[in-house]
């Protein structure tokens, strides 16, 4: 059993409550059955009343499993992944290259999710990608964009052409590799990768079955239009409430 000492005292009102909120996510990502061990990472820009005109980032310690995570053994970094206060876990600077590319491309990313699960990847490494066969599929197609698989990801290298085929979607699949998803808040970040997550499970559940039915391709493109007239594309505050209260529920804790 971890005995991480609370450092509430020593960080702001407003970091400690983001550092709730990601601990949250992150005991999420575990329920839900998301989280690949340690290997992967959810990361939470720092707003500038907190961090002043540098962008800094709260990441998991690495080695910790996701349902270990708590507010306080979050490990504050830059942009280079540098820890920047006194913490007894290591961070993973390969892991947050794809972070870090995401966040300096797009400045309004509040929060980055990256998972490697099985339907996730399994999708990946299919030539058609997302199929518009679920209601599901329809909000991640409105958004989506894909990265061609380039080794595991620790060469900055790699940034501009993430960058540049993520653009302005806010659901990026990793050919071979995992899905990304961008949101302004945790809450966000977390529902779109929820979104994501099914729509894969059910495609691959799908195609072990029959013939499959397409959703009218106006249907799809209908819903992008939507979800770019409407801020903040699905929506993740109304949710997040009674998500806080299931982690209160099944993994207290986080909030230590």
């Amino acid at each position: 059993m971890l005995n991480i000492p609370s450092i509430q005292g020593s960080v702001s009102t407003e970091e400690w409550q983001l550092r709730c909120d990601l601990a949250a996510c992150y005991r999420l990502v575990a329920l839900y059955g998301f989280s690949d061990m340690v290997f992967t990472h959810i990361s939470a820009k720092l707003p500038e009343s907190v961090s002043g005109p540098e962008h800094q980032f709260l990441i998991n310690p690495y080695g910790l499993m996701f349902e270990e995570i708590t507010a306080s053994s979050l490990i504050k970094v830059d942009m280079q992944c540098n820890k920047l206060h006194d913490s007894p876990f290591p961070v993973n600077p390969a892991g947050f290259v794809i972070h870090s590319a995401v966040h300096e491309a797009r400045p309004e990313a509040g929060c980055v999710l990256h998972t490697h699960t099985r339907a996730g990847v399994a999708v990946s490494a299919q030539q058609c990608g997302v199929l518009p066969i679920s209601q599901q599929s329809t909000f991640v197609l409105a958004s989506l964009a894909y990265h061609d698989y380039e080794g595991v990801a620790f060469r900055d290298e790699e940034k501009p052409r993430l960058q540049a085929d993520l653009g302005e979607a806010n659901f990026l699949m990793l050919r071979n590799h995992g899905l990304l998803t961008v949101g302004k808040t945790i809450a966000d970040a977390f529902l779109s990768m929820y979104s994501f997550e099914n729509t894969c499970r059910i495609q691959i559940d799908a195609q072990a079955g029959g013939e499959l039915i397409p959703v009218n391709p106006q249907i799809v493109s209908g819903v992008a239009q939507a979800m770019r007239v409407q801020t903040g594309g699905l929506g993740g505050a109304f949710a997040w409430p009674a998500l806080l209260r299931k982690v209160e529920r099944e993994a207290p804790g986080w909030d230590t």
